[in-house]
C-alpha cells in the first residue's frame, strides 16, 4: 500500500505536467531554481567546513531550524492550494492506519519543494568532511531532520484543520503572508541589521534550539566532533523519540479528522436587503455593475490582494527613502498608487467567474459595464489618491508642488482605467476561482498574465507622456505655470482617455461577449 500511494503520487504529478505545458515550464524553473538553491547551500557547507566545530554547530543547527519552522507554520496558512494527495479523500477507504501515514509521509518528498529541503538537510554534510565518519552521520541525520520537518508540517496542517476548513481564516492567512512578502526587502534589511547587532547571542540561540525538535538532529555530529560521545548518543535518542511523538500525534489527529471530517460550508445566516454598496448608486444598468463590483471589492478577498498595497507603498518609498535621507520620493506616492488601483480593474471579469452570466443574459450594454467597474473602483480611489497626493505635500514643506503632482496622479487615473476598461474586454487569463487561496496562480497562465499585466502597464504611461513630460519641465524651470499645466493637461486628458477607455472598451465588450462568456467557463 505504500509503494501504490507514492506511484500515485508520482502518476499525479506527472499527469499534471500534460495539463499545461507552461506547468511543466514551472515545475522545470521552480527545479532549476531549487537545484541553484541547493548548489549555493552545498558551497556554503563546503567552506563552512574549514571552521571550529563549535562555528559549523552553530550555523547549521539555526539553519535546519529555521527552515524546519518554516515547513511546520506556512503550509497552514498555504491550506487553500490544492494538495495531490490530500488525507480527507482516504476517508471512504479501509486503509491499514500505519501504511496511510508512512505513504502520506514519504510522499511529501516527491515534488521539488520536498526533493529541495532533503538536499539541503542532507547537504550538511559537508561542513563535516574533514571527517569522513562525521560527514556520514551528517548527511543521515539531515535525511532525519528532513523526515521530522515533513513530519511536523503535516500534523500542524492535519491539527488546524478546523481552522483551516474556515473560508475567513484561509483568506485571513493568505492577507497576513502576503504582506510580509511585499515588505520582505526592508525585512531583511533590518534583520540584518539586527543580527549584526546580536551575534554574540546566536550560540545561545543555537544551544537551546538543539534541544528541541528543530534542531536537535542537526547537532548530533557537532557534539561528536568535540567528543561529547555521551550527550550526542543522549541527544541522538531525544530527536528520535520527538520523531516518533510527532509522527504518532499526527496519525492520531489524522484519523480523528477522517473519521469525522470538518465541514466546508460557512453555515447560513439571516441576510436582509441587497446590501449597502446597493444604496450608493442608482437604479440603472451601469448602478447595479457598479454595486455589485462594490460588493467585491469589500468582501471578495481576491480583490483585497489587489489593493493591500495601497497602506505598504507608502511604507516601503518611505523606508528606502529614509536609508539615504531623501523624501523626495513620499511626495509621489499618488501617481504610483493611482497606477495601481486603475490596473486593479484588468481582470474584472476574470474575477467575476459564473456571474459574467448575468451580463451576457440580461443584455447589458458594453458600456454600462464599463462604467460600472470604473465607479465602483473610484468610490475607494479618488480619496485615497487626492489623500496620497497631499499629504506628503503638505507634511514636507511642498505645497508649490501640489498641482503638477495633483495632474500626474488625476491623469493616471484616467488612463489606467481607460486601458484596463479596454484590455479586461479583450484579454482575460485564469485567476483562483472564488473561495480559492487569493494567492493560487492557476496552471498555465503565468505567461500570458505577465505579458497582459505589462502591456497594460506599458499602455498607461505611454499615453501618460504628455503630463509626465510636462512635468518634468516643471522641474528642470521651476516656473510654477507648468506646474498648472500639468494640472489641467492631466484632468482633461484623463476625462478623455476614460471617456475613449469606456467607448472602445464597451464596443469590444458588445462583439466579444459570447467569447468572453467562453473565457470565464474555460478559465474555471
Amino acid at each position: 500500500m505504500v509503494a501504490h500511494l507514492l506511484k500515485l503520487k508520482l502518476a499525479l504529478l506527472r499527469n499534471g505536467f500534460k495539463r499545461s505545458p507552461w506547468q511543466l515550464v514551472g515545475v522545470i524553473i521552480g527545479g532549476i531554481y531549487g537545484l541553484g538553491l541547493a548548489v549555493l547551500l552545498f558551497v556554503g557547507m563546503f567552506a563552512l567546513g574549514d571552521q571550529p566545530a563549535e562555528l559549523i554547530t552553530t550555523v547549521v543547527v539555526l539553519a535546519v531550524s529555521l527552515i524546519t519552522l518554516g515547513w511546520a507554520v506556512i503550509p497552514v496558512l498555504l491550506s487553500g492550494v490544492d494538495l495531490t494527495l490530500d488525507p480527507s479523500r482516504f476517508s471512504v477507504y479501509p486503509i491499514p492506519p500505519r501504511q496511510l501515514v508512512i505513504g502520506l509521509l514519504l510522499s511529501g518528498f516527491i515534488g521539488v519543494p520536498g526533493l529541495v529541503m532533503l538536499l539541503l538537510f542532507a547537504g550538511q554534510g559537508l561542513a563535516w568532511r574533514a571527517n569522513a565518519g562525521l560527514a556520514l552521520v551528517g548527511i543521515l541525520c539531515g535525511v532525519l531532520a528532513a523526515l521530522n520537518a515533513l513530519a511536523l508540517s503535516r500534523l500542524a496542517v492535519t491539527a488546524a484543520t478546523a481552522l483551516t476548513s474556515n473560508r475567513r481564516f484561509r483568506e485571513l492567512g493568505m492577507i497576513l503572508l502576503f504582506v510580509p512578502l511585499i515588505m520582505l526587502g526592508p525585512i531583511l534589511q533590518t534583520a540584518t541589521e539586527g543580527l549584526e547587532a546580536g551575534l554574540g547571542w546566536l550560540p545561545d540561540i543555537s544551544a537551546v534550539l538543539a534541544w528541541t525538535p528543530l534542531g536537535s538532529f542537526a547537532a548530533v555530529p557537532g557534539d561528536m566532533a568535540i567528543g561529547a560521545w555521551g550527550l550526542a548518543a543522549a541527544r541522538l535518542v531525544l530527536s528520535l523519540v520527538y520523531l516518533v511523538v510527532i509522527i504518532l500525534a499526527w496519525k492520531s489527529v489524522l484519523f480523528r479528522a477522517l473519521e469525522t471530517p470538518p465541514q466546508q460550508s460557512g453555515g447560513s445566516r439571516a441576510v436582509s436587503g441587497l446590501g449597502v454598496a446597493f444604496r450608493l448608486f442608482p437604479a440603472t444598468p451601469w448602478g447595479a455593475v457598479a454595486s455589485r463590483c462594490l460588493t467585491y471589492w469589500m468582501k471578495d478577498p481576491r480583490y483585497a490582494m489587489s489593493i493591500i498595497f495601497v497602506p505598504l507603498v507608502p511604507l516601503l518609498i518611505w523606508f528606502w527613502s529614509s536609508q539615504g535621507g531623501d523624501y523626495t520620493a513620499m511626495l509621489y506616492l499618488a501617481p504610483i498608487i493611482a497606477v495601481l488601483l486603475a490596473f486593479s480593474i484588468s481582470a474584472d471579469i476574470s474575477y467575476d467567474n459564473t456571474a459574467f452570466s448575468l451580463h451576457v443574459l440580461t443584455g447589458l450594454r458594453g458600456f454600462d459595464d464599463r462604467l460600472g467597474r470604473v465607479a465602483a473602483s473610484a468610490v475607494f480611489a479618488v480619496p485615497t489618491v487626492l489623500l496620497a497626493a497631499i499629504l506628503p505635500a503638505a507634511l514636507l514643506g511642498e505645497t508649490e508642488l501640489l498641482p503638477a503632482i495633483l495632474g500626474l496622479s488625476l491623469g493616471a487615473l484616467g488612463t489606467g482605467w481607460a486601458v484596463s476598461s479596454i484590455a479586461s474586454a479583450r484579454y482575460t487569463y485564469a485567476v483562483p476561482l472564488p473561495g480559492d487561496n487569493p494567492m493560487k496562480t492557476p496552471p498555465g497562465t503565468g505567461a500570458r498574465m505577465a505579458v497582459t499585466q505589462l502591456a497594460t502597464f506599458g499602455s498607461t504611461i505611454v499615453l501618460m507622456l504628455p503630463e509626465i513630460i510636462l512635468h518634468i519641465v516643471f522641474l528642470v524651470t521651476g516656473q510654477e505655470l507648468y506646474a498648472w499645466l500639468v494640472l489641467v493637461t492631466g484632468v482633461v486628458l484623463g476625462a478623455l482617455m476614460l471617456m475613449g477607455g469606456l467607448r472602445i472598451g464597451g464596443r469590444w465588450f458588445d462583439s466579444r461577449t459570447p467569447e468572453l462568456m467562453q473565457a470565464t467557463v474555460l478559465n474555471r
